[in-house]
C-alpha cells in the first residue's frame, strides 16, 4: 500500500485490512471502533501524533522476512524464528483482547463467537510451548548438524503439528470461516481478519518445518543403522 492511499484511509479500514494495525491504533489511543471512518492524517493531526511513525509501524507489520533460494538448515531455522515465532507472539494477545471485547460488547448478537477468546488462549498457551521446545532443544540440535536420535523431538513436533491443526480447525468453526456477520463493528472485522492471517501463517509454518526443514534431518536416524 502507498503511502499517500494509506494516510487517507480510514482508521477502521486500516485495522481491519491490516492485522496488527489495532495493536498500535490502542497504544497511540487512536479510535478504530466508534471513530474508524475518521482518516488516519486527520487522527493523527488532532492529537499531534506524527503520521509518518505511524504509517511505518503500520508498514513494518505487512513485511514478511523473505526465505533464500536454497537456505542452508540454519537459515531456515532463522527463518522460521524471525517470520513466524516472532510473528506468532505478536498476535496471539491483540487477537485475545479483541475476542474478549467482542464477545462482552456483543453478547446478545446471536453471532458472537462465544469461547473463542478461550480457544485463542490455549492456542497461544499450546503455541508458546512447543516453540519454547523448539527454541531450547530441537532448532540448537538442528544448528550442530543434529545426529540420528534428532527423530525422537522431531517426531514429538510432528505429532504437534497435528493438534495444532486441529486447533485450526476448530477455530474456523468458531469464526465462520473468518467472516464476520453483516454490519459487525471494526473491531469484530479486524479480528477476524487477524484469525485468518494466524491461521495462514501457522500452516505456513507448519509446511515449513514438516517439509523443508525436518526431511533434511530424519534420513540420520536410518544411516545409523
Amino acid at each position: 500500500m502507498s503511502t499517500t492511499i494509506q494516510s487517507q484511509q480510514s482508521i477502521g479500514a486500516i485495522a481491519v485490512q491490516v492485522p496488527g494495525a489495532t495493536a498500535i491504533f490502542r497504544k497511540l489511543k487512536l479510535d478504530f471502533c466508534c471513530g474508524g471512518q475518521e482518516p488516519l492524517a486527520k487522527a493523527c493531526a488532532d492529537k499531534g501524533i506524527d503520521i509518518e511513525q505511524v504509517l511505518h509501524a503500520i508498514q513494518a507489520l505487512e513485511h514478511k522476512a523473505e526465505l533464500p533460494k536454497t537456505p542452508t538448515p540454519g537459515e531456515l531455522i532463522d527463518h522460521i524464528l524471525q517470520r513466524y515465532h516472532d510473528t506468532h507472539r505478536q498476535q496471539l494477545p491483540e487477537l485475545i483482547r479483541m475476542a474478549r471485547r467482542v464477545e462482552a460488547v456483543h453478547r446478545d448478537n446471536p453471532q458472537v463467537p462465544n469461547g473463542l477468546a478461550d480457544h485463542l488462549e490455549t492456542m497461544a498457551q499450546e503455541l508458546l510451548d512447543h516453540m519454547a521446545k523448539e527454541e531450547q532443544i530441537l532448532f540448537p540440535m538442528l544448528k550442530q548438524g543434529g545426529h540420528s536420535m534428532v527423530v525422537h523431538p522431531i517426531g514429538m513436533m510432528r505429532h504437534e503439528h497435528v493438534s495444532h491443526g486441529a486447533q485450526l480447525e476448530k477455530l474456523v468453526n468458531l469464526t465462520s470461516n473468518h467472516q464476520p456477520p453483516e454490519g459487525a463493528c471494526n473491531t469484530w472485522q479486524a479480528l477476524y481478519a487477524g484469525t485468518a492471517r494466524l491461521t495462514e501463517d501457522l500452516i505456513e509454518h507448519i509446511h515449513t518445518e514438516n517439509n523443508l526443514l525436518f526431511p533434511q534431518f530424519e534420513p540420520l536416524a536410518s544411516q545409523s543403522n
